[in-house]
């Protein structure tokens, strides 16, 4: 119940910040011209990202006053350095929706709060290969801003298509609140209440809050605003986790879920992941910046295929659905029950991915018949 009240309060303070940010945003003329990679073909607000951050922070206001909390704002380092970075990408991130500011000055930003984050604690301390492996204090700073400057990027390069990051993300975001909810009351930890749960929970919230403004035919887009914050918080809760698994106190037989942590974030990012090196490999081939802006993304690419823009969007959705929860359904089921169900799930959305061009060859074989 006490994440429901955290999940519903972010809703609600996102719905409310987007519908007065959409309404300033037109009264003042707050958006921007038509890009050439854009697929929407009328001006659009893209300062939704404020609705999401102000839920998010909402969110934590109520966490805490509520004692069930406590546990998370015992030691306040983490929690301080995770405000400092969210609200730092979410500065930046305006900016860039409003000016469009050059890419190296967006990930000097994401270096430095990944890097605070980091100093606040929440790093990645262990790998588990070959036997669980500590890493140095070197290591593990490096390791953590590398992985949350890739997950930002990746989400906010998907960032192309009506409700695309917003539905992605409260689908991994679902799937991760049920992981580590689940580990948490697991054996040897019995802590329901911790920092990774409660950014999970205030995320979906806030993109629940979101979506009716940001659903095809969107209204206003969340921005780097809103995808840099997503990834950053994404980031921060799965390390949390992981930086929180003590490698002394995991039982063998428990070994593989306790380190669920480095295998869900594959899956449940599997498609901005996927869409990020494509794009980094193509540009470098190109000898282009791996940042400079195309219309190759997967989300081009489906459109280009014949799907339309709301099927689009629902095909990458499955993709995400089928990985995240088949991630997942390794805790519940023996491994080749679970395997058998995600390779049915692929064969599935391959299916539904690839049908646009079944549909085109129809009409040519058809008429190669009648001749």
């Amino acid at each position: 119940m006490n994440y429901i009240y955290v999940g519903l309060i972010s809703a609600i303070v996102s719905f409310t910040a987007s519908q007065v940010m959409l309404r300033l945003s037109h009264k003042y003329k707050i958006y921007p011209g038509i890009r050439e990679r854009d697929v929407h073909t009328t001006p659009t607000p893209r300062l939704g990202g404020v609705a999401i951050v102000l839920g998010v922070g909402a969110a934590f206001a109520l966490a805490t006053v509520l004692p069930a909390f406590d546990r998370v704002f015992v030691d306040p380092l983490p929690v301080i350095g995770m405000s400092i970075a969210i609200a730092l990408m979410a500065i930046v991130g305006i900016l860039d929706d409003l000016y469009d500011i050059d890419w190296l000055t967006k990930l000097g930003a994401q270096l430095i709060a990944a890097g605070v984050m980091a100093w606040s604690g929440i790093q990645i301390v262990s790998l588990p290969f070959g036997g669980i492996i500590l890493l140095s204090p070197t290591m593990s700073l490096i390791l953590t801003v590398f992985a949350v400057v890739l997950v930002m990027n990746a989400v906010n390069f998907i960032d192309g298509l009506d409700g695309l990051v917003a539905g992605v993300s409260l689908i991994a975001g679902t799937v991760f609140f049920i992981y580590s909810y689940i580990l948490a009351i697991g054996p040897g930890h019995q802590n329901y209440f911790n920092l990774a749960t409660l950014l999970t929970a205030s995320l979906c919230g806030a993109l629940i809050g979101f979506l009716p403004v940001n659903a095809y035919p969107a209204k206003m887009f969340m921005g780097d605003s809103g995808a840099l914050v997503i990834g950053l918080i994404m980031a921060g809760s799965t390390i949390s986790v992981t930086g929180q698994v003590d490698p002394g106190t995991v039982d063998p037989k428990q070994f593989i879920p306790a380190f669920i942590p480095l295998v869900i974030p594959l899956a449940v990012l599997l498609i901005p992941l996927l869409d990020f090196g494509m794009a980094v490999t193509r540009r470098l081939l190109n000898g282009k910046s791996p940042f400079t802006a195309d219309r190759k993304h997967l989300h081009h690419r489906l459109l280009d295929m014949g799907h339309s823009h709301l099927r689009a969007v629902l095909v990458l959705y499955a993709w995400t659905t089928v990985a995240s929860v088949g991630a997942l359904l390794f805790m519940f089921v023996r491994a080749g029950v679970a395997a058998g169900i995600v390779l049915a799930g692929f064969l599935v959305t391959t299916y539904l991915t690839l049908a646009p061009l079944a549909r085109k060859k129809k009409p040519a074989s058809t008429k190669e018949k009648a001749l």
